[in-house]
């Protein structure tokens, strides 16, 4: 990172989904590399890292949906844009089983709308960097695991579904023979960290409810595996492959996975969390629950490695499991504290 030290300074970032867990903290990471920030709210949603930071201070953001051609034209062109990170979308399982047209309408026309915008602009977007999933893969057998990223997406469920044809998406306008745009699609492991908001995800939910701020019901039987991947790097990844691309277009059309290649259980991070936030009578609670419990629309077990990541760039993962979760309890403690009224009724 040393040579590129300067690489930022005053480039024109435009980020989707910037007032998300993700894309808050990738602007507050380009932000100290002295980036221009621009971002894209649905709506203006002041209980998020981006406003209890007071990231948006320094950042120029714009009301609208990812949906809307004319707006994403205007802002790439007024604001000459340089780099795009697509980040939008609907990221909840549940929600996509519930509301499929909603999810499709966000992930995958979200996805051709930026994409489109920036096919109209291509002189000066150097780079764009699709958020997909590993989850666009669909479930292979254990045999099989990791996922590798010439492996075939082969997604069931709604969720799944959407982020593969996104990703299809991506590839065919960056292998536009008249006018290929400079795409990198990645597909990470469940990410976790300060800052994620959705309190149905695994792990703000079962910090939250160790802290006694709420009560935690578990949606499987615990026996699923995932492996997790720290937020702050994976802002370190977003940057490094943007940067790259825009200084190696033969990069374009490329898949990276990231993963640490370490799989949990998980009732084994249900364990975890509550055995470090000291509350072990909830949890035995729920442990008694967990053999009656059955997952709906999920993949039974998944698992990334950074192979692909570490040939090209040399990148692997900086922070170890527990210790982004000791840097997520201890994020999580101050702000409940600041904001419980808003945070901590169950979900």
């Amino acid at each position: 990172m040393k040579k590129f030290k300067n690489f930022w300074k005053n480039k024109r970032v435009l980020i989707t989904g910037i007032n998300g867990f993700i894309g808050s903290n990738l602007a507050k990471y380009l932000l100290k590399n002295n980036a221009k920030i621009y971002g894209i709210e649905r709506k203006i949603d002041k209980k998020t890292l981006l406003y209890y930071e007071k990231l948006n201070k320094n950042i120029k953001l714009f009301l609208g949906d990812i949906t809307d051609l004319s707006l994403i034209k205007r802002i790439i062109n007024e604001e000459n844009i340089n780099h795009i990170f697509h980040l939008a979308a609907q990221v909840e399982v549940g929600v996509a089983m519930k509301y499929p047209f909603s999810t499709f309408e966000s992930n995958i026309r979200g996805t051709y709308t930026i994409l489109e915008a920036a096919r109209t602009s291509s002189e000066r977007i150097n780079s764009i960097i699709v958020a997909s999933s590993d989850k666009s893969y669909g479930e292979y057998p254990n045999s099989k695991l990791p996922y590798k990223e010439n492996y075939s997406l082969n997604p069931k469920f709604f969720y799944d579904t959407s982020k593969a044809c996104a990703d299809m998406i991506s590839k065919s306008y960056a292998s536009n023979p008249k006018k290929p745009l400079p795409i990198i699609i990645t597909r990470f492991a469940n990410i976790f960290g300060p800052g994620q908001m959705n309190f149905s995800a695994l792990i703000p939910d079962c910090i939250r409810s160790s802290l006694k701020y709420s009560i935690f019901e578990p949606r499987g039987n615990g026996k699923d595996t995932r492996d997790f991947l720290f937020v702050e790097d994976v802002a370190e990844i977003y940057e490094i492959l943007a940067r790259e691309l825009s200084l190696n277009k033969k990069l374009s059309g490329e898949i990276f996975n990231a993963g640490t290649n370490e799989i949990f259980k998980i009732e084994d991070i249900i364990k975890k969390i509550y055995i470090k936030n000291k509350n072990k009578k909830d949890l035995t609670e729920i442990l008694l629950k967990l053999p009656t419990k059955k997952t709906e629309g999920e993949i039974k077990n998944q698992l990334m490695n950074y192979d692909k990541l570490y040939k090209f760039f040399k990148w692997q993962p900086k922070t170890t499991f527990d210790k982004g979760l000791e840097k997520t309890i201890n994020w999580y403690k101050k702000f409940l504290k600041y904001d419980s009224n808003n945070f901590t009724s169950s979900q």
